[in-house]
Order: structure tokens, then sequence, then C-alpha cells
């Protein structure tokens, strides 16, 4: 037994001299955890996992390869190995890392999520008081300005199949609210919206795309400034609820990211060196409820 347990660590301490002998050495006192990740039937999958200490506290994280593998350099101890992955059941691994030595967790296999249920059938409208339409846009190249639209509508119908759905928004134009009144007038000029030839932003769209677990592609037209162009909302299904007077409801999460030029909106001012006041590029962020159409007749709850 003896000797059956100093090649097995002679062949632990060889693998890790080889491992040295390939790239950077590890730290002294440190040692690899290692895993590969695997779908229900046994492909590799590409997932994030996070190295958790004894506290439940997040040491490192990375995501595996294209082979499903991970691994991380660590100080010797006691690990859980947190994985993650879109439509996936989360699962934790224990490890103990030894100084010197690479540690496996193992195959790790995950299974597939219990999916949310989909809204059923037929219309339903966006509901404004708990709905919210951001952007965010780089100022001077240095820090991010925030703003939203304050007004705005919104129709969803959702078809038998799910990717038959359509969704139609409606947002005023001279809603644009940053918090700073120069500015916000400044957006609503013909140096950007021209609120006063294009008073709505619209979106519709009708092509629905499971990407797998609660993520989806909703693809549609966006016009803006007087230009349509066709824009893909990347977008978590949040799932089912109930409001406050008992109505049903449905939330989801969405973003996309905009070039000001395709819409023509290209004024800007160079600063010094050459850097621009204002990015090209926008990022749109949605947090959207929708109830039952009818369910929209009477007052909304306050919360």
């Amino acid at each position: 037994m003896r000797t059956l347990l100093w090649r097995w660590i002679g062949d632990a301490r060889d693998a890790s001299t080889a491992w040295s002998d390939r790239g950077l050495p590890l730290p002294d006192g440190a040692g690899r955890a290692e895993c590969q990740v695997v779908d229900p039937v046994g492909l590799p999958m590409q997932a994030s996992v996070t190295v958790l200490d004894h506290a439940g506290h997040s040491v490192t994280r990375g995501g595996t390869d294209a082979y499903g593998l991970f691994t991380a350099a660590v100080p010797s101890g006691d690990y859980q190995l947190a994985v993650i992955c879109d439509g996936f059941e989360p699962r934790r691994v224990p490890v103990q890392v030894l100084a010197g030595l690479r540690s496996s967790a193992g195959v790790i296999r995950l299974d597939a999520a219990t999916l949310p249920p989909a809204p059923a059938q037929g219309h339903w409208t966006i509901d404004p008081d708990h709905t919210a339409i951001r952007f965010v846009a780089r100022h001077i190249g240095m820090a991010d300005i925030h703003g939203r639209f304050n007004r705005f509508s919104g129709n969803l119908w959702i078809a038998e199949r799910m990717r038959d759905s359509q969704v139609d928004v409606f947002i005023e134009a001279d809603s644009i609210d940053t918090g700073v009144r120069t500015r916000d007038s400044h957006l609503r000029s013909r140096d950007f919206l021209d609120v006063a030839a294009h008073p709505y932003l619209t979106f519709s769209g009708g092509n629905f795309v499971h990407r797998g677990g609660s993520h989806w592609e909703v693809t549609g037209t966006l016009e803006l400034h007087g230009v349509v162009r066709t824009v893909t909302l990347d977008t978590t299904y949040l799932g089912l609820g109930t409001g406050m007077t008992g109505e049903p409801r449905a939330a989801c999460k969405a973003v996309t990211e905009l070039h000001r030029e395709d819409f023509t909106l290209s004024w800007q001012k160079m600063l010094t060196r050459g850097i621009a006041a204002i990015g090209t590029t926008i990022r749109i962020e949605l947090d959207i409820q929708v109830v039952r159409a009818a369910q929209m007749d009477g007052p909304s709850a306050a919360w």
C-alpha cells in the first residue's frame, strides 16, 4: 500500500512538473483545480465556473473551453466548483486542492433546467408603470451617460407557436430624459432626434427565436429618426407572475446595441486630442412587464 501511495504521489508530481515545463510554474503553496463540464448526453459544453472557498466566497472564476475543460491555480485548500449555464440546472462539486498538484473534480454533468411556462395565447399589453426603456452612451471617451424614455406603449400578441408571436412598441421621442434639461433639449433638437419631424420611435418584431433555456432573440424593425433598420433584441424571459390585484403578468429583460450613424444621428463634436464628445454606439436596456389586455382597463397598482 505504501509503495502504491508513493507511486501515486510521484506520478502526480511528475504531472505537475510536466505542466510547469510546458508553461508557467505554479506559485508556492498553490495547486490546480480542474474539471470538465458536459451536457446531458455527455458532450462538452461551455459554461461558467466559479471557485468558492469554505465560506462560499468567490476565489476566481472563468469559462470552460471548447472541450468543456476548466482549470485554475488557487492556494491549497478545500473548495467547491460552482458551474452554471443558461438553460441548465446549476451544480456545485467539491474539490480538495493540494499544493503543487493538479486536483480534478472530474466530469460534471449538467441537467437541463425546467423552463418557465410561456404566456398564454392572446393579446398582452405593456404595463408602463412597471416597464423601463433605458439607454447608455459613452461621454468624452471616459464615462457613461444614462437616460430613459418616460412615455411609451406597446402590445404583444402570443401566437400558438411562440416563434410566430408579434410585439409592437411606440416610444414618444420628446420623453427622453437624462436628468439634465439643457442636454435633453439638445437631444430633442434637429442635431439628434428631431422630435418635431419624428415624434415616435417604433419597434415591430415578429421573429421570436429560442436560443436555449430562458434566452430568446426577438428580431424586428426599428424606426428612429425617419430611418428603418433591422434590430435584434437579446432577450431573457423571466416567467409568469401575479400582480397586486391578481392579474397575470409576464416579464423579460432585453438588450441591444445601436450605431448612431445607422440612423443618421451623426452630430459630433471633437474635443482636444481627437476625443469624441459622444460615442458612436448606444446600448439599449429594457425591463418589460406585460399583462393580459383586458386587465389594463382599470388603474394600475402603485407598486
